[in-house]
């Protein structure tokens, strides 16, 4: 009797799984408040240079500021002061001629800028001046943090295979507590780059970790359910980082803010079941059977086990090695690559770019965090009437059609689209790959993924060339990605595969319960 069968018989959807979801939702809402936590610490206010060095101590100290302002800097195009270039010497035939047709010399900033507070207390950019020439590193400091995340997604991989998922997932919570405290602590530009580094390393065990956690121990006719319901906390955390960020508008305490519930998931870890099918297809079948029991017990259903006892007929150890050994897992290493790449790629392109939409900071980023709860929804049932193939294909089809146009209720509905797509993936690539290798398969991705996120936000720096630019980028990363999709197999109601042999030889499977 294979696994599957035996979950469905014990209620592979009752107490014991809300409970798993109840406890890892405590630390999966964290997960958006890191990965999109760049959208509020390094925002850019409204900036100008510091013109006091202009101040010659005569006329110019008895000006009024808006005085100061039009005799210092040069305005641009829309009539707005510039942001990084102030006049040579004052000029103070621009109090009377106001559209003078002189073109006096400017030079660059002399003595820093002067940042408009009334949005954001502090931020990076206003932190350690990361504006105008350096604009460019504060994008980097979004890049760092999933260059992290890429590398975390291969440790944590390979470590939650080899070890199990419970443990490693200790790991990640106490690291993440450890180095998101470090980088609001920060007393340098290097040493903050380098703490939100490591924090990217930490979270991505637990992103892709509790995620698999929770699929595994879901029978097949709840899985799809499952999927959705644990994306939500993302969507959940989405709009609660809105709030946050709008209330808490200085970036030191905002980390500090959005890290504070992982203490809650340190504590609430005792409580977490270790997956039964990684201790099965890792030969630990008495501590297989224990989970196994405490599942039944909480579900009621403990007589279905009264005369099964878990065998597993050999057992070894598998690494990354194993996506490439053999032609089927070699393909689905290839084509999942593909697709998570053009997925993160273009989430995080939308995501990290809500002020180039036209609205006010925090709204836009509530209304993107809410309209990914109907797109969800609407997602559960297409994915449950027509499979994860259309589904995949579909969301991210759409998604390049209305990333072209940018603007207002399409660009939502291309963030909605994008959200689903990577709802979706999850769910894919953890029914595609196998037991033994899957959080490899899923860490694997998740890297790949990563490289797309991690070039996301320099992407948006080319709109200085043309700038529908990043969009045409966008759109043809995820139009490629979704066809590629297409080339996977589908898994709707099918059981998980526990082996690698299970996709080269579908009839096989090692996993047996004996009656």
């Amino acid at each position: 009797m294979q696994f599957d069968t035996i979950l469905s018989d014990i209620n592979g959807f009752g107490k014991f799984q809300i409970l798993l979801v109840l406890i890892q939702s405590i630390s999966r809402i964290t997960i958006p408040f890191h990965f999109l936590l760049n959208n509020f610490i390094a925002a850019t206010p409204s900036h100008h240079c510091n013109i006091s060095t202009l101040d010659d101590g005569g006329v110019f100290r008895n000006l009024t500021l808006e005085q100061r302002l039009a005799v210092g800097i040069p305005v641009q195009e829309d009539r707005t002061p510039s942001s990084c270039q102030m006049f040579a010497k004052p000029q103070y035939q621009f109090l009377s001629v106001s559209n003078s047709s002189e073109d006096p010399p400017t030079v660059s900033c002399q003595s820093g800028w002067v940042y408009d507070n009334s949005t954001f207390k502090s931020t990076l950019a206003t932190e350690w001046d990361l504006v105008c020439g350096s604009k460019g590193m504060n994008k980097v400091t979004a890049t760092t943090f999933f260059i992290g995340v890429m590398i975390g997604a291969i440790l944590f991989g390979f470590l939650s295979d080899r070890f199990g998922r419970r443990r490693p997932l200790l790991m990640s919570y106490l690291a993440t507590s450890l180095f998101g405290v470090l980088s609001a602590f920060s007393t340098s530009y290097v040493m903050f780059v380098t703490m939100r580094f490591f924090t990217g390393v930490a979270i991505a065990g637990l992103t892709i970790m509790s995620y698999v956690l929770n699929i595994e121990w879901f029978d097949v006719e709840h899985r799809t359910f499952s999927g959705v319901l644990i994306s939500l906390d993302w969507t959940l955390g989405n709009c609660i980082l809105a709030g946050i960020a709008y209330f808490v508008n200085e970036w030191r305490m905002l980390i500090l803010a959005v890290t504070s519930p992982l203490v809650l998931s340190i504590i609430a870890w005792r409580w977490l079941p270790e997956s039964a099918r990684w201790l099965l297809a890792n030969g630990k079948e008495d501590k297989a059977h224990f989970y196994i029991s405490q599942c039944a017990k909480m579900n009621n259903t403990s007589k279905c086990l009264e005369n099964i006892t878990p065998r597993v007929d050999t057992h070894k150890k598998y690494s990354f090695l194993d996506l490439v050994r053999t032609p089927n897992i070699r393909k689905l290493a290839i084509c999942t690559g593909i697709v998570w790449y053009g997925v993160a790629f273009t989430y995080y392109g939308i995501s990290m770019n809500i002020s180039g939409f036209g609205l006010n900071l925090y709204v836009t980023h509530l209304i993107f965090g809410l309209i990914e709860l109907p797109v969800k929804i609407g997602a559960y049932y297409f994915l449950e009437k027509f499979g994860r193939k259309p589904g995949q294909a579909g969301t991210m089809l759409l998604t390049g059609l209305y990333l072209w146009v940018i603007r207002t209720v399409m660009a939502v509905l291309g963030k909605g689209l994008s959200e689903a797509s990577f709802t979706i993936v999850y769910l894919f690539t953890a029914e595609l790959y196998p037991t033994v290798v899957r959080q490899n398969g899923l860490g694997y991705s998740s890297f790949v993924a990563r490289l797309g996120v991690s070039v996301a936000p320099l992407v948006i720096l080319l709109e200085d060339v043309w700038h529908l630019l990043p969009n045409l980028i966008y759109c043809t990363m995820t139009v490629v990605a979704g066809l590629v999709s297409l080339l996977l197999p589908e898994t709707l109601n099918t059981r998980l595969p526990e082996f690698i042999e299970d996709l080269e030889q579908p009839s096989s499977s090692r996993v047996q319960y004996c009656i």
